[in-house]
């Protein structure tokens, strides 16, 4: 039985019927002297350690691999982002509340990337629709460094009634720590005093997200 080339696989079966090299493959598009495509990219994979390593590394790390340049840092830098805003409108175009897994693979895309600590914030309407993300704190998200008044501030100004809080841990553990707590704690307070809901508090690790509602910590 002949095997089929990757874009043929895609073409008759589906994307989600790719593995991770295929899919790389077809956006490498061509291979370099000695290394067909499937390979180079069976390599490029091998050399990060998965496509969440391939899409986390800067340019210096991306193109200093054989085989890949800036125009391909530049490209995959823009098929990110637009998986990003694909998955913004989602939130904005339904009840994130209902809708949790979109939130996670949003907060995701958006975070666990990230080397430095990132406190983000979901404003939403009443009827739990996205108004707008916030990054609002960076750099050590602790008790002293995340000033609930500044989160009420922001939600007033744009006339948000529910928010969901997030932050991500660039070590990968997604457990939160007693000031992960605090933090929360002092953000639900001083959101009920103005009638406002914490809808969930998420926490972005390697590829996977610690949801504070679930856990029955708000």
């Amino acid at each position: 039985m002949e095997l089929l080339m990757p874009r043929e696989k895609l073409s008759l079966h589906g994307a989600k019927s790719l593995s991770d090299h295929e899919l790389l493959a077809i956006f490498l598009r061509t291979g370099i002297k000695g290394c067909n495509v499937l390979q180079l990219s069976e390599l490029v994979l091998k050399e990060f350690g998965s496509l969440r390593g391939l899409l986390s590394a800067d340019e210096k790390q991306f193109c200093a691999i054989k085989g890949l340049g800036k125009t391909q840092f530049i490209q995959l830098n823009a098929v990110m982002e637009m998986a990003k805003r694909y998955l913004l409108e989602n939130l904005m175009f339904q009840p994130t509340f209902t809708d949790p897994e979109t939130v996670r693979l949003f907060l995701q895309a958006e975070l666990s990337g990230e080397e430095r600590e990132v406190f983000l914030v979901l404003f939403l309407d009443n009827q739990h629709k996205l108004i707008k993300k916030d990054q609002l704190f960076s750099g050590t998200i602790n008790a002293a460094a995340v000033y609930p008044r500044e989160i009420i501030k922001a939600a007033l100004y744009c006339n948000s009634s529910a928010l969901i809080l997030a932050h991500n841990h660039p070590s990968g553990e997604i457990l939160p720590s007693d000031s992960d707590k605090m933090i929360t704690r002092k953000i639900v307070e001083a959101a009920e005093l103005m009638e406002m809901r914490i809808l969930d508090h998420f926490i972005v690790g390697k590829n996977r997200c610690f949801s504070f509602a679930e856990n029955g910590l708000i």
